[in-house]
């Protein structure tokens, strides 16, 4: 294997170091990412970051909105009682659901 690069780092009294600006730079990282340290069996160590799937602006847009409403009037919030539970249940509690299933041309 052909070693692209070697930058060193040392550690301090804490086990801390500092990921050098080469490694930043080719792992595109920025300050708070996380990066993950695998271990082979023969010894070697691969670090990379460590990203989170993209977002559903959509559904980003509703939990902001739930969020907001909450923390202006959190006087609104009530348990979940059983009592809604059963009558959802008998709305819909027969129905059943194949997430996996195409689309009708109805539904497209």
């Amino acid at each position: 294997m052909t070693v692209l690069t070697q930058e060193l780092s040392k550690l301090t009294d804490r086990y801390q170091t500092t990921v050098p600006s080469g490694v930043r730079k080719q792992l595109k990282l920025n300050k708070g990412d996380q990066i993950r340290y695998s271990t082979e069996p023969n010894g070697r160590i691969y670090i990379e970051p460590v990203r989170t799937p993209e977002s559903d602006p959509a559904l980003d847009a509703f939990l902001e909105l739930i969020e907001t409403d909450i923390e202006a009037h959190p006087e609104r919030l009530q348990a979940f009682d059983g009592g809604l539970r059963d009558r959802l249940k008998a709305l819909v509690g027969g129905i059943e659901i194949d997430l996996e299933a195409s689309l009708s041309s109805d539904d497209e």
